[in-house]
């Protein structure tokens, strides 16, 4: 099975030679990369300059600079990358983020998953980071949810579900869709990816709004907006962030920016968020 890889890239001339390197030192070899360079205007295309003209794998896309939001933007370079290849000369479709060192037998490892079980979808490992010196879990997600700078879809299952939305909540909306569609998202424990950047760190948006914003693109109805908010709330044992993502959420109902999912899928996302709540807080 043949991977293509695209890596979106936005000034990370500190970062991005750690993916390129351990992509190149993989034990498994058949694979493309492709950088989507974001308007970078920093040493990023020197980087990448130093990779594609010594390996043949390798190869990039210069894009023009833009405003970086979080989730549209990134997935919006990795389709501009996807559209430069034929999808049809790979088995495997990688997003991968430019932050993240990759161990040896990585990619090795994701082939024989998909391989062996033809049910799965989306295959990827566990993020871990610097602390005290030490590598450990991020923690920002359950271990059963590949996280979004490690993504690997079995070709059939991307197509399926019409490819990566170009929206707030892109990497919780392919779960859902791939599960619907009777595809399995998994996640190898063993395989632990290090990431070197603190994820949010280039991203505008303040907490509220960004919860706010996320839950309308996620095209969560009021109800469980107002459930969602009322977790988030407490986490921060603040009313007040309550009533902030709420009024960023109706406030996007007003506005009524476009939603990247169709009715159907819409409901498809509320149902099984309705039945993670029942599962979970009902106890049902």
């Amino acid at each position: 099975m043949r991977f293509l890889i695209i890596i979106p890239a936005h000034n990370e001339e500190h970062h991005l030679a750690y993916p390129l390197e351990s992509l190149k030192n993989q034990s498994f070899k058949d694979f493309k990369v492709v950088v989507v360079n974001d308007g970078s205007v920093d040493r990023t295309p020197e980087i990448i300059k130093g990779f594609t003209e010594q390996d043949p794998r390798f190869e990039t896309l210069n894009l023009e600079k833009s405003s970086h939001q979080p989730g549209s933007k990134v997935v919006s370079a990795f389709n501009s990358g996807l559209k430069t290849q034929d999808i049809n000369d790979f088995e495997i479709i990688c997003k991968f983020d430019a932050d993240i060192i990759l161990p040896e037998n990585y990619l090795e490892t994701i082939e024989k998953a998909f391989r062996e079980n033809p049910v799965y979808g989306l295959v990827g490992g566990l993020l871990y980071v610097e602390k005290n010196g030490d590598w450990v879990y991020e923690g920002n997600s359950n271990k059963h949810h590949v996280r979004g700078p490690l993504k690997a879809y079995r070709k059939e299952c991307f197509l399926a579900m019409g490819g990566l939305r170009e929206t707030l909540g892109w990497d919780n909306i392919d779960s859902i869709l791939l599960d619907d569609l009777g595809w399995k998202e998994v996640v190898l424990p063993q395989l632990h990816v290090k990431l070197i950047k603190v994820k949010g760190s280039d991203y505008t948006l303040k907490p509220a709004d960004y919860y706010g914003r996320y839950f309308y693109f996620l095209g969560l109805n009021r109800f469980l907006t107002y459930i969602a908010a009322s977790k988030e709330a407490m986490k921060s044992k603040s009313p007040e962030f309550f009533v902030q993502i709420v009024r960023f959420y109706e406030s996007c109902r007003s506005d009524k920016p476009e939603l990247k999912l169709s009715k159907a899928e819409q409901k498809i996302v509320n149902n099984k968020r309705w039945q993670q709540l029942k599962k979970k807080w009902l106890k049902i």
